[in-house]
C-alpha cells in the first residue's frame, strides 16, 4: 500500500509562506507521495513559485505537480517551471512518470487538461481559427493523456493528474454557466479507456470533492473543496 497527499489550487505567494510551509512538512511526514493538481501560484510569478520551492526542498519524498491557469498568468510558465525543478519538484507537462514507492511501481500521468464542456453544452472543433485552436489544445492534452496511460500500463498503481476537471460530477457547486471553462469530457476518453486507479484534479473551488468514472474515481482536490491542506489517499 502507498499513501498519497494530494492538493490543489494552493496559490502560493509571499503571505502564506510560513502556512505553506508546514504544511507540506506535515503531509511528507503522512505520505509516500505528495501530488500536486495545479494553481501552485497565485498569478505565475517566479517568486511565488520559490515559495513551494523553498517548502519542498529538503522534504524526504517525491513530489510531482502539474501547472493550472494561474501559473500561466503572468507569461512565466518557463521560469516557475525552472524555479520548482530546482527544487526537485517535478512538474509533468503532458507527460509521465514512474516511481517506486514502498516497492510498488506507481505511474503518473501529468497533464494540465483544458477547456471545451460537458455533453449538452460542448465546445465544437468548428468556426473562427481561435476557436478551433481551443480545440486543438484540448487535443493535444487528450493525446498526452491516452500516451502516458499507454507508457504506465505494467505499473503496480496508475494515477492521472490535471488541473482541469474531466467529469461534471465534481464541478457541481459552482454555476453550470461556468463549466465548459472548468474541464472538458473529452479529457474522459483516454481515462475510461485505461481504467486508471485515479484521477485527481483541481481548478473548481466551488466544485464537489467525489465523482466516478466508470470504476474509476475521480477527486477535486482544490483546497477550497476538501477543506484541508492535504487530501490522503491510500492505493
Amino acid at each position: 500500500m502507498i499513501r498519497i497527499a494530494a492538493a490543489a489550487d494552493i496559490h502560493c505567494s509571499e503571505p502564506l509562506r510560513e502556512h505553506i510551509t508546514h504544511a507540506f512538512e506535515q503531509a511528507a511526514e503522512s505520505a509516500d507521495l505528495v501530488l500536486l493538481a495545479g494553481d501552485l501560484t497565485t498569478h505565475g510569478e517566479p517568486e511565488q513559485a520559490a515559495v513551494l520551492a523553498d517548502a519542498c526542498r529538503d522534504l524526504q519524498v517525491p513530489v510531482v505537480a502539474v501547472l493550472g491557469n494561474h501559473d500561466y498568468h503572468a507569461n512565466r510558465s518557463d521560469e516557475v517551471c525552472a524555479v520548482l525543478s530546482e527544487a526537485g519538484i517535478r512538474v509533468l507537462q503532458r507527460e509521465f512518470e514512474i516511481h517506486e514507492v514502498n516497492g510498488v511501481e506507481v505511474g503518473i500521468v501529468g497533464a494540465k487538461g483544458f477547456v471545451g464542456g460537458f455533453p449538452g453544452a460542448e465546445l465544437p472543433d468548428f468556426g473562427e481559427p481561435l476557436l478551433r485552436e481551443v480545440y486543438r489544445e484540448t487535443t493535444l492534452e487528450v493525446e498526452a493523456i491516452e500516451a502516458g496511460l499507454k507508457a504506465i500500463a505494467g505499473c503496480h498503481r496508475r494515477i492521472v493528474l490535471l488541473h482541469y476537471a474531466p467529469i461534471p460530477e465534481t464541478l457541481i457547486g459552482e454555476p453550470e454557466s461556468i463549466w465548459a471553462f472548468l474541464g472538458s469530457s473529452r479529457l474522459a476518453a483516454p481515462i475510461g479507456a485505461h481504467r486508471p486507479d485515479l484521477v485527481l484534479h483541481g481548478h473548481a473551488h466551488r466544485g464537489s470533492f467525489a465523482g466516478q468514472l466508470g470504476p474509476v474515481p475521480v477527486r477535486n482536490v482544490a483546497v477550497a473543496v476538501t477543506g484541508k491542506d492535504f487530501e490522503l489517499f491510500d492505493l
